[in-house]
């Protein structure tokens, strides 16, 4: 028999070859009458049905799309289970340019994969989608989430992922400077779109010097408009030179390289930024230079909360209420990292491991015990038919 093992460098390796993969399941979806082309990735459903957003993309090959299917699927496990949510981790990706190949027709074709895996993965908004997107994907699935307010659902989900991360610095700041609170602190926040316009206004409420940038001169207008006391410079690596107590990538991942790190002058850092770190061993250089790194998968998990209320008839107050343990989950994952002497993104990564584990344990537990009692009805069955033949 011949023995196949993916190569060291493709996705299959990724999927099957390495720590980074362990995915449940990957669905290819195609409908070449719309020009649909999405990847549906499901990496644990140990604590309940895979959860996570639909990210529509002109990614440079399909190569590239699985790639990110899986690294977010995954990171969305790790978010969802340090956010305290019976759903495991899963992503979605369209390829193309949305601006280009989105439609009515391709979204209501992506809406029938959704449902064809039965409740197995929620979706939810994501970069190149938003509310009105799912409320057309829900015609076809009811596994969907992020819909409009007039059609049930939650609406926009980066009010309470601001709100989460805010929450997060909080719990940074009472670490790292006894208070839990940013007041007379200057943050420097790269980044004002959807979930850093509504930072700043809680940054701003609280009493901290704001210092902005973003690559769109109309969300900078925005937010000087509003709040003429903040500040803005020309980019991220003016911001990250800039004497601040806190630094928030909100914008693309891998914000953290090597040079940002070397150049930070915050000594916090807590963003809503997807996947900050650029590459492993990262989470080690902020944590030598003295640098509090709050997990961003951890602190921008008000989103996914918000969305996961939906299911359950949303209330946003609920929501919220929820949202705001950001603030003590982020407590207790720098209380671990100091305890064991590691850095808070790896500290992080354990507990979340830990909570995948032990559910995992205890399906494996709940199937066992039916298993015992299936066998033993047959038993007595087969007895009582002896019986009764006698």
């Amino acid at each position: 028999m011949t023995d196949v093992r993916p190569s060291a460098d493709g996705v299959l390796h990724t999927l099957f070859g390495s720590e980074q993969g362990g995915h449940e399941q990957v669905v290819l979806c195609q409908d070449r009458e719309t020009g649909l082309k999405a990847v549906i990735a499901i990496h644990s459903t140990a604590l309940g049905p895979a959860l996570g957003g639909t990210r529509f993309y002109p990614y440079a090959s399909e190569e590239e799309a699985v790639r990110d299917a899986l690294n977010l699927s995954r990171g969305m496990s790790y978010k969802n289970a340090l956010a305290g949510l019976d759903h495991g981790g899963g992503k979605a990706v369209i390829i193309g340019d949305p601006d280009l190949i989105k439609s009515e027709q391709l979204l209501m074709a992506y809406g029938r994969f959704v449902a064809s895996l039965g409740g197995l993965y929620v979706t939810a908004c994501d970069v190149g989608t938003y509310v009105q997107d799912m409320d057309v994907v829900a015609r076809e699935s009811r596994w969907t989430t992020g819909r409009s307010p007039e059609q049930g659902g939650a609406g926009d989900s980066s009010v309470l992922t601001a709100f989460g991360v805010f929450q997060g610095m909080r719990a940074a700041a009472q670490t790292q400077w006894g208070e839990p609170t940013l007041r007379g602190r200057r943050v420097g926040v790269a980044g004002v779109g959807k979930v850093g316009h509504y930072l700043v206004e809680h940054l701003v409420e609280d009493g901290a010097e704001v210092v902005i940038t973003d690559v769109r001169a109309e969300a900078v207008q925005r937010i000087i408009a509003r709040h003429p006391q903040v500040t803005a410079v020309s980019d991220a690596d003016v911001l990250v030179r800039t004497p601040l107590d806190v630094y928030a990538p909100c914008a693309l991942g891998g914000a953290l390289d090597d040079a940002t790190v070397a150049a930070l002058t915050a000594t916090v850092v807590c963003g809503a930024a997807n996947n900050q770190l650029a590459h492993p061993g990262v989470e080690k250089d902020l944590a030598d230079r003295g640098i509090l790194y709050a997990p961003d998968y951890v602190v921008n998990a008000g989103g996914v909360i918000q969305v996961a209320d939906e299911l359950h008839g949303f209330d946003f107050d609920r929501a919220k209420a929820k949202a705001t343990t950001i603030f003590d989950t982020t407590l207790a994952i720098f209380d671990r990292a100091k305890a064991d002497g590691i850095p808070p993104a790896v500290a992080a990564d354990r507990i979340a491991e830990q909570r995948m584990a032990e559910a995992r344990q205890r399906t494996a537990e709940a199937r066992a015990v039916a298993a015992s009692t299936a066998a033993t009805d047959v038993t007595v069955a087969a007895e009582a038919a002896l019986v009764a033949e006698r």
